[in-house]
């Protein structure tokens, strides 16, 4: 990969004359080609870094620069290059879904009616539908379809998948990985580790404003948390799943094994092997809980220290 699609310096933004700091000092590296996920919970600062790339902001302090230009004084032109999807698309009124798309598509040169179909087509959208009857889902769907309809260089996705059922969210993912293959570069914002996790090259992890930590995503999966649950056909000895690498806060109940793994479950998969599973169950924790509280017990070790 060449070149760097977005880049932050020292970029902070204040509220109510400063009595409230939305973002911290970000420094952010973007690189052309690459899907890069910006991960943090709700209100760690996503939306507003942003509204700031896009200059729906303007900055208290720091430097954005965006395909290698000001977004503030090049605006119109970075615009043009740029698909970007809002958390929730503010659409309204009895246009139709596909009137909205074809007017954004003459807004940015023209794109092919046939194109803006076959995205329809992918999640399922009703482009007859009255903007004013479309659910939270499907103003999603109208959103993902006019961010990628004109093959934009750079995407900028905010919490993409809102609103959407686990097979359009895999559709989703396939839209991004076929962006990427094509040499797009995107951006995308997601509370939800999982998601970003299948797609991304590096994600950067967000906190209360402040950067926590910029990873690649082996490294993420090697870190992440599941809690898991196995039910067996008959009671199993708890000695079988003591002292699991990766394994912790396990717990016997019969035919019942709960554990916390942190990152490969091999071992407790060839431990779980040695007896009849039933039924397997994995919940990937909140990533306030699961991931950001790993980095905030490493940040306030090293503040110890």
């Amino acid at each position: 990969m060449n070149g760097v699609a977005l880049r932050t310096e020292g970029l902070t933004k204040d509220y109510g004359r400063g009595r409230h700091r939305a973002l911290d000092g970000l420094d952010l590296e973007v690189r052309t080609g690459e899907v890069y996920g910006f991960l943090g919970p709700n209100g760690a600062g996503k939306t507003t870094t942003i509204r700031l790339l896009l200059d729906l902001l303007r900055p208290t302090a720091g430097r954005v620069e965006v395909l290698g230009r000001d977004p503030r004084r090049d605006g119109v032109e970075v615009r043009r290059r740029i698909g970007y999807l809002p958390g929730d698309l503010p659409v309204r009124g009895r246009d139709s879904a596909g009137d909205l798309l074809t007017f954004l598509g003459h807004l940015r040169g023209g794109v092919p009616a046939a194109r803006v179909r076959a995205l329809a087509d992918r999640f399922e959208l009703d482009l007859r539908r009255p903007l004013r009857e479309l659910s939270k889902g499907n103003r999603q769907k109208v959103g993902i379809v006019q961010a990628f309809a004109h093959d934009p260089e750079l995407l900028i996705l905010d919490e993409p998948t809102s609103g959407l059922d686990p097979l359009q969210q895999q559709e989703f993912l396939r839209l991004v990985r076929e962006a990427r293959t094509a040499g797009r570069t995107v951006f995308m914002s997601s509370h939800v580790l999982g998601e970003v996790q299948e797609v991304a090259d590096r994600a950067a992890v967000l906190r209360a404003g402040r950067l926590v930590a910029v990873e690649d995503v082996d490294t993420l999966r090697e870190r992440a948390v599941h809690e898991v649950e196995l039910h067996f056909d008959a009671p199993v000895p708890a000695a079988a799943f003591a002292d699991l690498p990766d394994v912790r806060h396990v717990s016997v109940d019969g035919a019942t094994v709960r554990a916390v793994v942190e990152g490969r479950a091999d071992a407790l998969v060839k431990a779980a092997a040695r007896f009849t599973v039933l039924t397997v169950r994995s919940h990937e924790p909140d990533l306030e809980d699961a991931f950001l509280a790993h980095y905030a017990s490493e940040e306030a070790g090293r503040r110890a220290a």
